[in-house]
């Protein structure tokens, strides 16, 4: 396993950062793997050197945060591992139990940390904007946070940039804890992020570690076609997926990376992970996984060099979309 630091944090992270989105119940999406049948994968993580855990209160209902924590606890030295997980999702349709006011911001680290099972979280995330809440109100609750030692740094996820950038600003002006990580949606097929946000983090040293890195599925090369539902389980229950991943020339990019992967001899995954952490302020994609084999592909993409030519056949059937995943 190859490390690099969280942004400019001084913070060791895995190149590969495991998403637990995939661990839980299966009560909560008959794709998610139930606590034992998770343990295998965060104890595989772990032995291949992966010390970089993405979470969020809103997976599984919660259950999610729990098994990690109960996994992580088990098989990990914590003082060597970074724990990620998020908040604004509701988990109930109650009042104040969801959003990014300071009272649910608050409440949500709290909750959070009891089912992590941990005194502190290293790093907090703001899942996605709340068009509710002023940004300063956010700002100022995560910043509270920091100061009490629950957690350690805090971080966002999809959003505008000009928005991603102001934040950053108002943090500087007050002298708020700024965020370190931008949680992303970008992958082969979905590049839109290079436009602003990429340049943005680049600039100031924010750490990129994109969700859906292989677009739910269908750079893995296991879909016949972009529509079908019948590969995985979760192709077959993955409403989100046919919202982000819907243009035909879509499927021209997976038939690229088929190509590349085909003439390498290695797994489409592998390849579409390599061309990831080949970018600029890439940190670690963040790779969810509900069979070892997936796990196996993403731990040795990291070895995986791709040339300059590879590169451009990856990339020269891609086409601008409309902006999608920020929601």
């Amino acid at each position: 396993m190859e490390y690099t630091l969280l942004g400019r944090t001084g913070v060791t992270v895995s190149r590969i950062c495991l998403g637990c989105m995939s661990y839980g119940t299966s009560k909560w999406r008959p794709w998610v793997l139930d606590e034992a049948e998770s343990m295998p994968f965060f104890r595989r993580a772990i032995e291949a050197g992966i010390n970089f855990f993405d979470t969020a209160d809103m997976y599984s209902l919660g259950v999610s945060e729990e098994v990690t924590g109960k996994a992580l606890r088990e098989f990990a030295n914590l003082e060597e591992t970074v724990i990620a997980t998020k908040v604004r999702f509701p988990l109930t349709d109650g009042p104040n139990m969801g959003g990014l006011s300071r009272k649910h911001i608050v409440q949500g680290c709290e909750a959070s940390l009891k089912r992590l099972g941990v005194d502190t979280i290293d790093l907090y995330q703001i899942h996605r904007l709340d068009r509710n809440t002023p940004i300063e109100e956010t700002l100022a609750a995560l910043d509270l946070l920091v100061q009490q030692g629950k957690v350690r740094y805090i971080g966002a996820s999809s959003a505008p940039a000009w928005k991603f950038a102001q934040a950053l600003a108002l943090s500087d002006r007050h002298g708020w804890a700024r965020f370190v990580a931008m949680q992303n949606h970008y992958n082969l097929i979905y590049r839109e992020e290079e436009r602003e946000m990429n340049p943005l983090c680049e600039e100031e040293g924010i750490a990129l570690i994109p969700w859906s890195p292989l677009a739910r599925g269908l750079l893995t090369g296991s879909r016949k076609a972009l529509d079908d539902k019948e590969a995985t389980t979760r192709a077959g229950n993955d409403a989100f997926a046919g919202v982000l991943y819907n243009e035909p020339t879509d499927w021209d990019v997976v038939e690229a990376v088929k190509k590349v992967a085909g003439d390498r001899g290695v797994s489409a995954a592998q390849v579409s992970l390599a061309w990831l952490l080949s970018k600029p302020a890439m940190t670690a994609p963040i790779v969810g996984a509900t069979k070892i084999e997936h796990l196996e592909d993403a731990i040795a993409s990291v070895d995986l060099k791709l040339s300059d030519e590879e590169i451009q056949t990856l990339e020269a059937p891609y086409i601008a979309h409309a902006l999608k995943g920020m929601s």
